[in-house]
Formats: C-alpha cells, sequence, structure tokens
C-alpha cells in the first residue's frame, strides 16, 4: 500500500489543503479530534494512505504545511479540523510575500541556506513505508 504526505503551500494551498482535509475526514469517519467515529469497516479500508494512526487511536494528516507568514496557518489551526494536524507540521516565516511571487521567490533565497525540505518537520513522512528520501531508507515494494 502506498502513502501520501501532502505538501500545502501558501495561501491558497492551505485554504484548499483546510477543505480537503474535512472532506476527507468525513469520509473516512474521523472527527476534528482526529477519532474515528464511522460506521462501516470500509471507512478503515486504506486510511493509512492519508493519515498516521497516533496513540489513543486518533488519526492524524500526514501533511505539511508552509507559508511565509503565519496569517494563513492561524486560520487553519482555528478551522473546523484545524486541531487534527500535529503542531510541528506547520511550516512558516514571519513576513509574507503579499501575494507577490517574485518577492517569494526571493525572500525564500536570501533567508535561507537550507531547503524546505531540510527545515520541515520529519514525522510526517518518515512512518511511510514507501519514503524515499535523506531522512529514510528506502523500503523494498
Amino acid at each position: 500500500m502506498r502513502e501520501i504526505v501532502h505538501i500545502q503551500a501558501g495561501q491558497c494551498g492551505n485554504q484548499i489543503g483546510a477543505k480537503f482535509w474535512e472532506v476527507i475526514s468525513d469520509e473516512h469517519g474521523i472527527d476534528p479530534t482526529g477519532t474515528y467515529h464511522g460506521d462501516s469497516d470500509l471507512q478503515l479500508d486504506r486510511i493509512s494512505v492519508y493519515y498516521n494512526e497516533a496513540t489513543g487511536g486518533k488519526y492524524v494528516p500526514r501533511a505539511i504545511l508552509v507559508d511565509l507568514e503565519p496569517g494563513t496557518m492561524d486560520s487553519v489551526r482555528s478551522g473546523p479540523f484545524g486541531q487534527i494536524f500535529r503542531p510541528d507540521n506547520f511550516v512558516f516565516g514571519q513576513s509574507g510575500a503579499g501575494n507577490n511571487w517574485a518577492k517569494a521567490a526571493s525572500a525564500c533565497r536570501v533567508s535561507s541556506s537550507r531547503t524546505l525540505w531540510e527545515e520541515a518537520p520529519a514525522p510526517a513522512w518518515e512512518p511511510c513505508s514507501s519514503a524515499r528520501s535523506e531522512r529514510s531508507t528506502p523500503t523494498a515494494s
């Protein structure tokens, strides 16, 4: 079985991503706290494609949320399913780009000598059995 790591970037990506997690959680019977309350075993079939199972039977989206400023992240956190995400899977800066791509690209190059991949928290993708990166050992598929 394959796992998916969602990378939600920018205001638009995070708004679409937040809605995606509302819909997929509803389809799988996952409530806003990450607890399964479904009524069919089919809902749990392949749930590990999108979620990691945490302690206490909670399901946590396998997602990295990225933005240059914290405002969008605050909106996602305060949304209906905002508490379902791991806090350390939010990657954000302190100054936005004002929807100006050139400003964002310049800010990212100047302010960081490390790549986003190096800065992002590992827990979202490390549990993936099919992860192939510098942080994990490839597994036979």
